[in-house]
C-alpha cells in the first residue's frame, strides 16, 4: 500500500481540525488520527485497533502513512505489518463490559458535579443561594 501522508507544519494550538489537509491523517477518507507531530504519530499507534468501521485496505493504507510520518519524525515503530497493531481493541473487555463502564463513570461524575461546566454553574448558584439562605436567617 502506498502512503498518502505529507508533513503539514502550519499546524498549531490554534488550528482546527477540519483546517488540516487530509493528506495529514492516517486514515484520509476518514479523516481519523491527525498526525502533525511525533506525539499525534504515537498516539495514531496506540489507538490503531481502536478506530471503527474501517476496511483491511483502510487499515493498510493507515499503517502505511503511520510508517511514513513515524519516519518523517524519528519515531521508532517496532510493529512491521499494520495487523500486529491489530483491528479490534485488545483490553480482553466486552462492549457490554465498556458501556457498563461508562455508565458508572457518568454517574460518578453527575454525583460529584464534575465534567460539566453548566453543572459547576448550579453548584456556585446552590452554594450563593445556602449562603444567601444562612444571612438572612442570623439577621
Amino acid at each position: 500500500m502506498r502512503a498518502t501522508w505529507k508533513p503539514h507544519d502550519k499546524a498549531g494550538k490554534l488550528t482546527e481540525r477540519g483546517d488540516l489537509p487530509s493528506s495529514v491523517f492516517a486514515y484520509p477518507k476518514e479523516r481519523k488520527e491527525p498526525m502533525t507531530n511525533a506525539s499525534h504519530v504515537r498516539n495514531a499507534v496506540a489507538r490503531f485497533d481502536q478506530v471503527r468501521e474501517v476496511s483491511d485496505d483502510e487499515r493498510a493504507l493507515a499503517f502505511a502513512n503511520i510508517k511514513k510520518a513515524a519516519k518523517y519524525y524519528g519515531v521508532e515503530i517496532s510493529e512491521s505489518a499494520w495487523t500486529d497493531l491489530g483491528s479490534e481493541p485488545s483490553t480482553g473487555r466486552t462492549t457490554a463490559q465498556r458501556k457498563s463502564s461508562a455508565k458508572k463513570a457518568a454517574a460518578t461524575r453527575s454525583a460529584r458535579g464534575t465534567g460539566h461546566k453548566k453543572t459547576a454553574a448550579r453548584k456556585r448558584g446552590a452554594k450563593r443561594a445556602a449562603t444567601t439562605r444562612a444571612k438572612k436567617k442570623a439577621a
